[in-house]
């Protein structure tokens, strides 16, 4: 990818003559593992490469930064992406946010720490914070409840899940997006921003021998003072917590259907049914190759008596009804709402489209999930206009051999593009390009080693640069 404008090197004269370097080029491959690539509201896709994160522009085809640890990174994923989409303004060639824009990186291990970034692409200084896990970070999940304070959760394989408040001092200085990076020896969590801000340790779960390597977090409708914690792991099943702003989470139950190892789980926004927007949908992948939506209805929580009689009543509704479960003064029915088969393969990643905002501040969630699997296939699902069936209405993927699968999809922020990354590093794009009708069409994306680069030379002509690594990869540029 080609760097930012005007970072350039002058330094010896030679005969009266400056003598200056300028870099050209950067390639950087993305990391072979899950959870290590976001595409934020502010437009930029950030992603870890061996010990580095990289940051580009897929609308513009530019690089912006790389920022470095001393061990490779694995985990990375902005922070309210949803929730503050609708504040994003553009200015000259960079897409940032009127609000702050927190990016979340971890690693095979506990540590994380934060580089934010200026217009003028300068990192300044970091917080570092007390280890809460012992072991690899797994995955982050995180919400922006309110402009000033964001609610998160950190998992790992030591079996623990941590919640995390950060309150932020609002600035008055310029717009800034800050990034997180985890660490893969230590094991604490370093944050940083422009302005003061406070990172709190809320609570901590212990979620047994069996760690969980997937989380979502969503605030509960008809509840504003209630989150849900959705964990998904080892043991097959989802776990559903829920508690409030404080960080108090308890268990709420248990989504069982899941045949393998639940790999991602993600929520939507709230979706008006009925004329009330009291509708929340969880979506799950697994290995056992199915996506699973999961609605939650919300109602007026129910008499002990009430609800013995609903329990003797059988209807075939029945069979596909999930638990009953209660936050502050509603009650929540979990139920089946559709299986999605069609993957070959294990399917590591399923998303949400982002919403779009309406009139105001409210914001529309389109009904259409992004799928990416180890099948070499991103699909499109979305339910029929007729028959309300969730169907694949799009496929996109890669017949090449060397592919070898997609690790994660994400959208763009406007839903027209999406980004698959692939086991050997690279990345794979399509924009819709129709008018009146769908059209996806691949599209120019960087790619390079994630793995230290062995050996390199120029071709005797000079027009391209070829270079092999330690991936097992080769490029010519």
């Amino acid at each position: 990818m080609s760097p930012a404008a005007g970072e350039q090197l002058s330094g010896a004269h030679r005969e009266g003559r400056a003598v200056e370097a300028r870099r050209v080029f950067i390639g950087a491959g993305c990391n072979r593992v899950v959870n290590n690539v976001s595409w934020g509201a502010c437009g930029l896709v950030a992603f870890s490469t061996q010990n580095a994160v990289a940051l580009f522009s897929p609308l513009f085809e530019v690089g912006r930064h790389t920022i470095y640890s001393q061990e490779v990174l694995t985990v990375l994923s902005w922070l309210g992406r949803l929730v503050l989409a609708k504040e994003s303004v553009f200015t000259g060639k960079y897409l940032l946010d009127k609000l702050k824009k927190w990016t979340t990186t971890v690693s095979a291990d506990a540590e994380l720490f934060g580089l934010p970034f200026t217009p003028s692409l300068q990192w300044f200084h970091a917080l570092q914070l007390p280890g809460m896990h012992k072991k690899g970070i797994t995955c982050l999940a995180g919400r922006m409840v309110s402009d000033t304070i964001a609610i998160f959760a950190s998992t790992s394989s030591d079996g623990i899940v941590v919640i995390w408040e950060m309150a932020i001092e609002p600035t008055t200085g310029g717009k800034i997006a800050s990034l997180w990076i985890a660490n893969i020896t230590a094991r604490s969590l370093i944050f940083c921003h422009d302005g003061d801000c406070k990172v709190t340790c809320l609570h901590s779960l212990s979620v047994g021998l069996k760690p969980m390597v997937s989380l979502s977090l969503a605030v509960l409708p008809g509840q504003g003072g209630y989150l849900i914690l959705a964990m998904g792991g080892l043991d097959h099943k989802i776990h559903i917590y829920c508690g409030d702003k404080a960080g108090k989470f308890i268990k709420a139950c248990e989504l069982k259907g899941h045949s393998d190892w639940i790999r991602s789980l993600d929520f939507s926004l709230p979706v008006m049914m009925d004329g009330e927007r009291h509708n929340l949908f969880l979506v799950s992948s697994s290995q056992d190759r199915t996506i699973r939506i999961w609605k939650m209805t919300s109602e007026a929580a129910a008499s002990g008596s009430s609800l013995q009689l609903r329990k003797e009543t059988i209807e075939m509704t029945s069979y596909i009804e999930g638990p009953l479960f209660v936050a502050g003064s509603t009650s929540y029915q979990v139920s089946l709402e559709s299986l999605l088969v069609g993957h070959e393969d294990w399917v590591y990643s399923v998303e949400w489209q982002p919403p779009t905002l309406l009139t105001g501040d409210e914001a529309h969630q389109p009904m259409s999930i992004l799928s990416a699997s180890m099948d070499k296939m991103m699909m499109i699902w979305r339910p029929e206009k007729t028959t309300g069936l969730w169907i694949d209405s799009v496929t996109v993927g890669e017949l090449s051999h060397s592919a070898l699968g997609f690790y994660g999809g994400l959208w763009q922020p406007d839903g027209r593009s999406i980004l698959a990354h692939g086991y050997g590093g690279s990345f794979h794009m399509w924009r819709d390009v129709g008018l009146d009708s769908e059209n996806w069409q691949p599209q120019i994306v960087p790619s390079g080693h994630f793995a230290p680069v062995s050996d390199l030379t120029w071709a005797r002509s000079g027009q391209y640069l070829l270079s092999v690594s330690h991936d097992q990869a080769s490029f010519s540029t």
